[in-house]
């Protein structure tokens, strides 16, 4: 019985994160035909993929790299771009925490946009998950989604050149990360941050080697953090 249910959390992950799968089979060819026409090899690139498994930490750190950028800069806005991340780990414990190290450890490395949204996504619909069974839906989750950002990342990489620009593979990038955030702007702080790091990242555009991003990111969740303040004061007081 347990094992059926389990299973049955599992193909419910793959359902629930399969719809990605229009956006990461692009975004993962994208990046293996500019890693190549910046000069990585195909082991090199694949490296990249494996290691990181960071869409847009990736893409941050290959657009410095072609702009022949300090490395510490290269690093630190890879790593600014990827603090989301330990967000994403710190709103996970409280679901998975429990789970033993080995999966945990797993989880950590396999924790992206996708399999978060899905996974926080569900959990705070169903709280009377057990942790197994939480396990084995952020395991379907997965299971759609990074084997496709790996084998098209190869095959970017393979094609290299050959793929032209009228595909306009760019595309997904945006809406990867559109359909990604636009479920989670359940609260006024979530809108706020948002818009302050849009609003930001405007005038920012021109600071050099990307840091603007690093600056509107910033901005953003300060805003953020001071709204949740805000409305916590004014609750008190109500």
């Amino acid at each position: 019985m347990i094992s059926t249910t389990r299973k049955n959390y599992y193909l419910q992950g793959v359902v629930a994160s399969s719809p990605f799968i229009l956006v990461v089979v692009p975004f993962a060819a994208l990046f293996g035909v500019l890693a190549t026409e910046a000069g990585l090899d195909l082991v090199e690139t694949m490296a990249f993929s494996i290691v990181v498994i960071a869409g847009a930490a990736q893409f941050t750190a290959l657009q410095l790299l072609q702009e022949n950028a300090p490395t510490a800069i290269v690093l630190l806005s890879a790593l600014a771009v990827n603090l989301r991340m330990a967000m994403y780990s710190a709103s996970l414990t409280p679901y998975i925490g429990a789970a033993p190290l080995w999966q945990r450890a797993i989880c950590a490395y396999l924790t992206i946009d996708q399999t978060y949204v899905v996974g926080v996504s569900r959990y705070e619909a169903e709280p009377q998950m057990t942790v197994p069974q939480r396990i084995a839906f952020f395991f379907g989750a997965v299971t759609p989604i990074v084997p496709l950002w790996y084998i098209f990342t190869l095959i970017g990489a393979i094609a290299g050149a050959r793929v032209p620009d009228s595909w306009a593979l760019d595309f997904a990038i945006p809406i990867a990360f559109l359909a990604m955030i636009a479920p989670m702007f359940r609260t006024p702080a979530h809108l706020v941050a948002a818009l302050v790091a849009v609003a930001v990242s405007l005038p920012a555009a021109m600071l050099p080697y990307s840091l603007g991003l690093i600056v509107a990111g910033i901005a953003g969740m300060m805003a953020g953090a001071q709204t949740e303040l805000w409305l916590a004061r004014r609750g008190e007081v109500a």
